[in-house]
C-alpha cells in the first residue's frame, strides 16, 4: 500500500531550486536528479518505515546519486508522510526539521 505524502512549500521550492541548478550545469542532469528524487519519494510512500528515525519522529533518506536528502514524518494514523526537506547534505542541519502546517 502506498501512501500519500505532502511536500511542504519550503521543500517544495529547494527540489525546483536544485532542479534548476542542475539543469544550468549540464544537458540532462536536472532530468535525472528528478529520477532519483521521485524514485525515492515513491519508495518512501511504499515504505514510510524503512529508514529508521533520526532525530523525533524524523527519519532521513538520501538520494541516490546526488548530495540531496529527503527528511519526512511518518504519521501511521493519519496515513500520511509529511515531506520536510529536500535539502543538499552541506546545508546548516537544523533547518531540514520542519513542522507540518
Amino acid at each position: 500500500m502506498a501512501y500519500r505524502y505532502r511536500i511542504h512549500e519550503l521543500a517544495h521550492e529547494e527540489y525546483i531550486s536544485a532542479y534548476e541548478w542542475y539543469q544550468l550545469k549540464q544537458s540532462g542532469l536536472e532530468t535525472r536528479f528528478m529520477n532519483c528524487v521521485e524514485k525515492r519519494l515513491q519508495q518512501i510512500s511504499e515504505h514510510p518505515e524503512y529508514f529508521s528515525k533520526r532525530q523525533r519522529n524524523y527519519r532521513i533518506a538520501k538520494v541516490e546519486n546526488f548530495p540531496y536528502y529527503i527528511v519526512y514524518e511518518f504519521f501511521k494514523r493519519k496515513l500520511l508522510i509529511h515531506i520536510a526537506a529536500i535539502y543538499h547534505g552541506r546545508r546548516h542541519p537544523k533547518r531540514k526539521f520542519r513542522k507540518i502546517k
